[in-house]
């Protein structure tokens, strides 16, 4: 590196995430041409997560808190460079804030009536229709499946692929939940609690929390 390339770069001693917008999942501190300060200051505020990552590997991950970026707070990422000089030069390294709010109203339902069996009835053909909350339960777990090195992820990016889970249990839950078709109307709590309990551990795989459905 040239000494004018070195000159262009630009020493980060403040790094935080002001969310100014709804729906972001994640995002990604712009770090082009920016190296992070010894002594720097990380804030993360109440509701976020901030990961670190060096050359594609999660290093460290930072709850809510004002954090001072030394050998003692970064003590994975302190391993992974091997520093002889005890963290007093200024590092590279990519930091992903992840959104921790539950994110509300996400709705649902089937295009196509399903068919479900009933004793009485036989084949019955209905539809169904409701909303879905979750958070971000494993920022680590969600970047690997989910939002990966993208600069920013939405709620609107998941959302078809939430609601094709919620959609490919619903059937699954009514044959369990073995209600008569004339009282599946007045046991939507029991629907809705059998149902999270049908998916909460697909939601977990993702790095997700289903809050209510």
């Amino acid at each position: 590196m040239g000494i004018f390339d070195f000159v262009k770069k630009q020493f980060v001693d403040v790094i935080q995430w002001a969310e100014d917008s709804n729906g972001v999942l994640s995002w990604r501190y712009p770090m082009q041409d920016m190296e992070i300060q010894n002594g720097a200051i990380l804030v993360v505020r109440e509701s976020q997560v901030a990961v670190f990552v060096d050359e594609g590997r999660v290093a460290d991950v930072f709850t809510a808190g004002t954090h001072k970026l030394t050998t003692q707070t970064v003590p994975v990422l302190t391993n992974l460079k091997n520093w002889d000089k005890l963290f007093e030069s200024p590092f590279k390294s990519d930091v992903y804030f992840f959104s921790t709010r539950r994110q509300i109203d996400q709705k649902w339902g089937t295009q196509e009536p399903i068919t479900i069996r009933d004793r009485e009835f036989g084949l019955v053909r209905l539809r169904a229709f409701g909303n879905f909350s979750y958070r971000i339960s494993d920022a680590v777990c969600f970047m690997k499946e989910i939002s990966g090195t993208r600069e920013i992820y939405t709620s609107e990016d998941i959302q078809d692929q939430l609601r094709g889970v919620v959609l490919q249990h619903i059937s699954t839950t009514i044959g369990k939940c073995n209600l008569p078709f004339v009282d599946l109307a007045s046991n939507q709590n029991t629907l809705s609690e059998a149902l999270k309990i049908e998916l909460s551990a697909n939601f977990s795989n993702l790095g997700l929390a289903l809050e209510q459905v």
